[in-house]
């Protein structure tokens, strides 16, 4: 105690905050979907990439990311999964030894055990969220199989959770990674190398001993260093004023509900706005995306189908890529980002939470539209 008095009352510390370890209520497995592990059928394009029109970018303007990197912050990665491993930043090819300096950090290094260890010098998922999450953003096998929205980008990766629980140290410093990754030591910062996108299927409770602004000043910095966060808006629905924990709470960042099953409705789950825990009164979320029943990559090799929040954000992270890519007049622009987003999503009508019209507390701006949003 008398230790953290002495580094409390320093001139350079600001305040104190604590870092508990809490358990993340991430998504598990539809009880009617179990994980598949055989091949798929050449030529599918999973039902949420066409449903926010994906394709249609790719076939009619051309643009499928390329040359855009996105970043998972999640549970980790299963990078040898056939539907990422190509799109791995770190792959140099089949028989080549891939190079994980600058593209993956594990921000594990205490706590209770899990299936992967602490300390990983490659990437690995202690639990599938984080695989399933990156192939919503850039999942294809090269086969004919899409489960992404963005297949020519990149991805890099960080574990922010051990065995999905989490803290704000481990959410801090993968934001911290990403803006100037580095090599394994976490040595040598190299900004040039930092992602365009992040996405953050997350939270970050209050009611579990995260301040309301723990992760606001790293969020700002990620922000201000020209990074796109898209972040889930939560699965506390269907009250209002349920997105409640950071980052979904923050002005900066882009908030995403979801809707559900080939439907422009809300899912029930979704959290609503506004925002009251901070007293800010901030409309949320800012768009939704499909997030129920939404099938991707699953660890090892197999794929599984996923409902939450958690499964609509990685949809608005692979938009980010294919929108900068044909609107380079964005690039490194989050706000002016999320702006081309909201304005050319589709309107949903409500008169829930506190709002009415478009837009509102529950919709935000309306359904993600690609082709209108890459369009000329």
């Amino acid at each position: 105690m008398t230790i953290l008095i002495d580094v409390a009352s320093s001139d350079d510390v600001v305040k104190v905050e604590p870092n508990f370890e809490f358990p993340v209520k991430l998504e598990t497995p539809e009880e009617e979907e179990p994980v598949r592990t055989i091949k798929r059928q050449a030529e599918t394009i999973e039902w949420n990439v066409n449903y926010i029109k994906a394709p249609t970018v790719w076939n009619t303007y051309g643009y499928r990311g390329d040359g855009l990197v996105v970043a998972n912050a999640d549970t980790g990665v299963t990078w040898s999964h056939p539907a990422l491993v190509r799109q791995y930043r770190g792959y140099k090819g089949a028989g080549t030894s891939p190079e994980h300096n600058y593209n993956w950090w594990d921000a594990i290094h205490d706590g209770g055990s899990n299936s992967c260890g602490l300390n990983l010098k490659e990437p690995c998922d202690d639990n599938g969220h984080g695989t399933h999450t990156t192939g919503t953003a850039v999942g294809f096998d090269h086969n004919g199989y899409y489960v992404g929205v963005a297949p020519g980008a990149k991805w890099i990766g960080c574990r922010n959770m051990n065995a999905g629980l989490g803290t704000p140290q481990r959410y801090i410093e993968c934001l911290q990674f990403f803006v100037a990754p580095t090599d394994l030591t976490g040595s040598n910062p190299n900004p040039d190398l930092a992602p365009h996108v992040i996405g953050n299927s997350y939270g970050c409770p209050p009611s579990e001993g995260c301040a309301v602004d723990a992760l606001a000043q790293a969020v700002t910095n990620v922000v201000t260093a020209g990074i796109f966060m898209s972040v889930s808006a939560g699965n506390e629905g269907s009250s209002c004023s349920s997105v409640q924990d950071p980052p979904a709470i923050y002005d900066n960042v882009c908030s995403v509900g979801a809707t559900a099953y080939q439907t422009n409705t809300i899912a029930t789950y979704s959290s609503r706005g506004p925002v009251t825990i901070d007293g800010s009164g901030l409309l949320s979320p800012n768009v939704v995306a499909p997030g129920s029943r939404v099938t991707s990559s699953y660890p090892p090799s197999g794929y599984v189908s996923l409902s939450g929040t958690s499964m609509a954000s990685p949809a608005v992270t692979g938009s980010v890529a294919l929108l900068w890519e044909a609107k380079p007049e964005l690039l490194r622009k989050p706000v002016q980002t999320r702006e081309r987003l909201q304005s050319t999503a589709r309107p949903i009508q409500s008169t829930s939470c506190s709002s009415s019209g478009v837009p509102n507390n529950v919709y935000g701006y309306g359904l993600i539209d690609l082709a209108a949003a890459c369009s000329s």
